[in-house]
Order: C-alpha cells, then sequence, then structure tokens
C-alpha cells in the first residue's frame, strides 16, 4: 500500500535532522557568538499555529537552559492595534514555514523597529522574511506537500535546540541531536502506540502534559483537530486539576504525554488523580530512550505523526488535505 504525503513526509525527519545540523553548524555557532555578546533580556517569539506551538517549546528550553525569560507575541498588536513595543535588549525569534504570512511580517517589521534582534527560523530561505530578519536559521526540511505540518514543526525544534546548544556551550546537548537521527529511525520502526480502537468515535479529548510534554501536547491537539477531525485541548496537567479535571466526569477520553525529564513524577501524580476520578488516559512515550531528556518531545511527536497519519487513513479521512485548510494561512 503506497503512504500517503503525510506519512512520507514524517519518515523523512531523522535524515532532515542530519542534513540540518551539518549545514547550519557554522552559521549557528557564528550567531551563537553574536547572542553573547548582545546578553539579551528577553526572547520575543513571534508565530501562528505549529509555528507558536513550537514556540512554546522554545520558552521551556530557553528558560529551562539559560535562564532568559521568553514570551509569545500578540500579533494583533501591531496588524490591528498599529502599536509599537519598545523590544530594546530584545532577541524576536520568528518562526515560519513559508515566511510569508503578512501578521508574521508586519510583527517582524515591529520587532525590529522596537530594537529587538530578529532570528528567523524558516524553511523558505527565498521567502521575505528571510529578506527581513537580521539573521536567518534555515529548517531545510525540504518542501512540505501535506497541508499538516510534520517535518516543519520537528526541524523547528531541532534549529531551536541546536542553537540553545552552540549558545550555552551545552556540548552534551549538541552530541545528543547529532545521535538522534538513529533514535528517530528506531521510533519509526517500532510499534503504534495510538490506533483506531482508542479513538474511533471520539468526538473530543484532552492531551495532558507537563513542561516540555505540555509544549508539544498544543502541537498533539492541533494535529487531532487538522487530521481526524476531533475535538481536542491542551492542559498542563497541573493547570487541569485546577477546575478543569471536572471535564472527567462527562467520560472524555484523555491522552497523557509522557517526558522523561524533571517533571516526570509530578505528571505521573497528576494523571494518577485523573485516573483515581475515572478518566480513561491513553499513555504516548517516545518508545526509545533518547540520549538527552530535552530530546523525547521529539521522539513522542515522531510516533504520533505516524500514527494519526495510519488512523485517518484507516477511518477513510485524506491525512495529506484536510477540509477548509491551506498550507499558506494569510492572516492580517
Amino acid at each position: 500500500m503506497s503512504l500517503s504525503i503525510m506519512a512520507k513526509e514524517a519518515r523523512e525527519f531523522p535524515s532532515v535532522i542530519a542534513q540540518q545540523l551539518d549545514k547550519n553548524d557554522e552559521a549557528i555557532s557564528q550567531l551563537a557568538g553574536r547572542l553573547q555578546q548582545l546578553n539579551p533580556n528577553l526572547i520575543y517569539i513571534i508565530g501562528r499555529g505549529s509555528s507558536d506551538h513550537a514556540g512554546v517549546f522554545g520558552k521551556y528550553l530557553f528558560e529551562t537552559e539559560m535562564g532568559i525569560p521568553v514570551c509569545s507575541a500578540a500579533l494583533s498588536i501591531a496588524g490591528i492595534f498599529k502599536r509599537q513595543l519598545n523590544l530594546k535588549g530584545a532577541v524576536a525569534f520568528i518562526i515560519s514555514q513559508s515566511g510569508r504570512s503578512p501578521d508574521i511580517l508586519k510583527q517582524t517589521e515591529s520587532a525590529k523597529n522596537g530594537g529587538a534582534f530578529t532570528v528567523a527560523f524558516v524553511n523558505d530561505e527565498t521567502s521575505p522574511l528571510a529578506e527581513l530578519a537580521d539573521a536567518v536559521i534555515p529548517l531545510s526540511a525540504g518542501e512540505e506537500k501535506a497541508v499538516a505540518a510534520t517535518k516543519s514543526f520537528l526541524a523547528t525544534l531541532s534549529a531551536l535546540l541546536h542553537l540553545c546548544a552552540r549558545w550555552s556551550e551545552n556540548t552534551s546537548l549538541f552530541n545528543a541531536l547529532k545521535a538522534m537521527p538513529s533514535q528517530l529511525e528506531a521510533v519509526i520502526n517500532a510499534p503504534s502506540q495510538l490506533t483506531k480502537a482508542h479513538l474511533e468515535n471520539t468526538r473530543n479529548t484532552i492531551v495532558l502534559g507537563r513542561g516540555f510534554g505540555y509544549a508539544v501536547g498544543r502541537e498533539v491537539a492541533l494535529k487531532l483537530k487538522e487530521v481526524l477531525g476531533i475535538h481536542a485541548e491542551a492542559f498542563s496537567s497541573a493547570e487541569f486539576i485546577h477546575g478543569p479535571v471536572t471535564l472527567v466526569e462527562k467520560k472524555l477520553k484523555l491522552i497523557s504525554l509522557n517526558i522523561e525529564d524533571e517533571s516526570a513524577p509530578f505528571h505521573q501524580n497528576m494523571v494518577q488523580d485523573v485516573r483515581s476520578r475515572g478518566g480513561e488516559c491513553i499513555d504516548l512515550q517516545g518508545g526509545v530512550t533518547s540520549s538527552h531528556p530535552r530530546l523525547d518531545a521529539l521522539l513522542l511527536m515522531q510516533r504520533f505523526y505516524l500514527d494519526i497519519e495510519k488512523i485517518a487513513v484507516e477511518l477513510g479521512l485524506n491525512p495529506d488535505t484536510p477540509p477548509g485548510l491551506n498550507k499558506v494561512t494569510k492572516t492580517q
């Protein structure tokens, strides 16, 4: 049976990250030196959709590894309200697959006018965003034809990790990234974790994670909506206990994203609480042991993308062209 475009693209990520690391290392090392000189007091993330979700991963990454505060841009501030922020002393990370969305470009211009040093994480190196930014980190994911982003999202996470490793001079993180392609291949060849039986006739679900698990949980929830048409919402497992846990009484299915890092025991305590209330919780993890805890989320997403593609096909859905969606979304 021939694979869908989504499945083919998701399976390309091991080679994408290997090529990306080789291609970008000199430029990222130079950029890291520039950032060390600038010594920014804030990282300002600009992105929408999957790119914004990658920014949440970046928030946990740079705050955990470097102690630099990270915030997400509200794109309407520049685009609709026409307000200029003071971003002196900040670096802006602009994340975009196409580099062509008008509101992303407008916010990038505003960030530069506000004094921020701008770094574009972009897949299309010929895009207006690549020309506009002060520095460019190519995602090098190649053309992505499926509407649902897979390899470009993962390539953004690996690029953020690469920059963090060089900027913080974290050799163990960089070496773990270099070893990652073989671990991703093992995940691709591992058994499915999420199956049709789990989600058939499911209309609503909750995705629970903590820390880096919550960061990718937002992307998991988006893909459940885009690819399978399931209404899904992501919560930090800690926040879920503060009120939304009453939804368990509605017999909703929950998906627990298990990351083996400092947050694991706290997340598991919350999930056990949910189960004790009668919640049905499906466990997802990377499936293989990573060489660094900051990489667990990428292994988990690699497996998840393949699993939901398979479920979509089995349900008679087309994972490549979800209804009502386009590859480039042009918002103002």
